[in-house]
């Protein structure tokens, strides 16, 4: 190899590198974009069972199936922001009108009485939840300037929502753009792994985030009526937080415990400790405990089964190091990410005995 070899080797190795930092930077600098992308990438697999049904079943051209299924889903998380937003108006009230002492009985009464049923020394806790200490911290002046943060975080909010809708009626109307895409950008000799790879991913997603939203409402409903029999304020966004945490696999149900413990407590305060408070409260955990019996032992095992066609001890073991690499964010994406590399694997390294014992049910 002369010198002159050399130096076209090294320069377009130098092209080559400084073409992956331009390249870098852009997706650096368009990452909203990306984002946006990505959730409607996964909106498309919820709604593509739906658009399928009106294009297959109902004979709807694909613009009026798109159309209907956006329609649908819009619906849906209306519905679920209709929930929150009285609430939010109602604390936002009582923030306006708090009285800074009966918040101070109240928690030092529910701090007591929990001490006094447990026989736990509460001094420290009695400290640590005085008026000064909850409130020494807190400048009031911020209020506005929080408010104009909100109302710009609102604003963002919508623009990413309509781009979202923007892109998802494109994803849903041309099923096949995604595929285009990928296609684009990968050599012709390995195109046909690839397009079936797609296929078989965007199948077994499908399936997988419709059976998250069935996990979801088994557990909203039994949720919803253990606080409604309890009599507990606000029974459904409760049931609804608590449904919503256990998408974050094992530390989600700790979270919703707690939570929902808390709430149900908070719905009692001034009423009986011994009496009212704790038995209620112990009653919600017991529906909860059921709730996640239900959810660990009957809808975990049908939807990784029938979904991503993966052993529970396979998943629990992904999700366990998942979370250790990357944290509760790793723990949600670990399912579909790993079901998609199982899918690649299959269609490029068959022979792999490794990949055929963890695909074998595929």
């Amino acid at each position: 190899m002369n010198s002159r070899e050399i130096t076209t080797g090294v320069f377009w190795a130098i092209i080559r590198l400084l073409g992956l930092c331009i390249v870098a930077w852009l997706l650096f600098q368009l990452k909203s974009l990306i984002i946006y992308m990505l959730i409607a990438g996964v909106v498309s697999l919820i709604g593509r069972p739906i658009s399928q049904f009106l294009s297959e079943k109902v004979k709807l051209n694909s613009i009026l199936a798109s159309t209907i299924s956006i329609i649908f889903l819009l619906s849906i998380l209306i519905s679920i922001f209709s929930l929150f937003v009285p609430l939010f108006i109602k604390q936002v009230e009582n923030l306006a009108l708090l009285n800074i002492d009966t918040l101070k009985i109240n928690i030092e009464t529910l701090v007591n009485e929990i001490s006094i049923y447990f026989q736990l020394d509460n001094s420290f806790w009695k400290q640590q939840l005085s008026v000064d200490n909850l409130f020494k911290n807190v400048n009031f002046g911020l209020l506005p300037e929080l408010i104009n943060q909100t109302l710009e975080l609102f604003g963002g909010f919508t623009v990413g929502l309509f781009s979202i809708v923007f892109i998802l009626f494109f994803f849903l109307k041309d099923s096949f753009i995604q595929k285009r895409i990928i296609l684009a950008i990968v050599e012709d000799k390995i195109s046909d792994k690839v397009e079936k790879s797609i296929n078989k991913i965007k199948n077994l997603l499908s399936r997988y985030f419709l059976g998250l939203l069935m996990q979801i409402s088994i557990l909203l409903i039994i949720y919803s009526i253990v606080l409604a029999i309890l009599d507990v304020q606000n029974a459904f966004v409760i049931a609804f937080l608590c449904a919503l945490l256990n998408l974050i696999p094992y530390l989600g149900p700790i979270i919703g415990a707690f939570l929902i413990s808390v709430l149900t407590m908070s719905s009692f305060i001034g009423s009986d400790f011994s009496t009212i408070i704790m038995p209620k409260t112990l009653f919600v955990l017991v529906g909860f405990l059921i709730g996640q019996i239900i959810d660990n032992f009957f809808s975990q095992p049908f939807i990784f089964s029938n979904s991503v066609k993966s052993h529970p001890l396979e998943i629990f073991i992904l999700i366990l190091a998942a979370g250790t690499l990357t944290g509760p964010v790793g723990m949600i994406f670990a399912i579909p990410l790993y079901t998609s590399l199982k899918v690649i694997g299959q269609e490029f390294f068959p022979k792999n005995k490794i990949i055929k014992s963890l695909t074998k049910n595929f």
